[in-house]
């Protein structure tokens, strides 16, 4: 006879594991969380250092470091930050080629993608879409019960994860459709 696993409650509230993204040539910030109702828990954060090389060769390592993440802690759903146009077009051109990377490694392991803006991400996280990242970093040491703040790649990437977790509870994955206006999602 073999023991079965009894089934969850209805009153057993189900946790979702985020995985966050902060995506970047050099660094890729990558952040761990489980929700559970209301209640968000670390699980794990870092960086993906690309080293030096080729453009290829450097995407291929965020490729593997991300699919090593993704392997590692089993995330449900994947949050990444979209890369806004810089004041130089090269280095736009070569971010936008780092967070194509990311969003290939989840949706190669059949993880949904959400993605979120900067302004996005710091409104939910702090509060207000012009946040300093010693702000970010702080909001998220605290939101997390964290005993210090996590690097500025990896505290982008917690705060990603944090915002997807803000739009689950509010039963919206995705903030298309919003506008902002000073600084706040309307």
């Amino acid at each position: 006879m073999t023991a079965s696993k009894p089934a969850p409650s209805p009153l057993t509230p189900h946790t979702l594991r985020i995985l966050g993204i902060d995506p970047g040539l050099r660094l890729t910030g990558f952040g761990v969380i489980e929700q559970t109702g209301q209640k968000l828990a670390y699980v794990a954060s870092g960086v993906i250092k690309s080293g030096e090389g080729s453009l290829p060769q450097r995407l291929g390592v965020l490729f593997a470091g991300l699919n090593e993440v993704i392997a590692t802690y089993q995330p449900d759903t994947c949050a990444v930050e979209i890369v806004f146009v810089n004041v130089n077009p090269q280095s736009t051109l070569l971010l936008g080629q780092a967070r194509g990377t990311a969003i290939c490694a989840a949706v190669s392991r059949d993880l949904s993608v959400a993605e979120y803006t900067a302004l996005q991400i710091k409104q939910a996280v702090v509060g207000h879409g012009k946040a300093a990242k010693e702000q970010v970093q702080e909001m998220v040491k605290r939101l997390l019960s964290l005993p210090a703040a996590p690097t500025a790649d990896a505290a982008d990437a917690l705060a990603c994860a944090i915002t997807h977790a803000h739009g689950s509870r509010l039963g919206t994955h995705s903030t298309a459709g919003y506008r902002v206006k000073g600084g706040r999602l309307i």
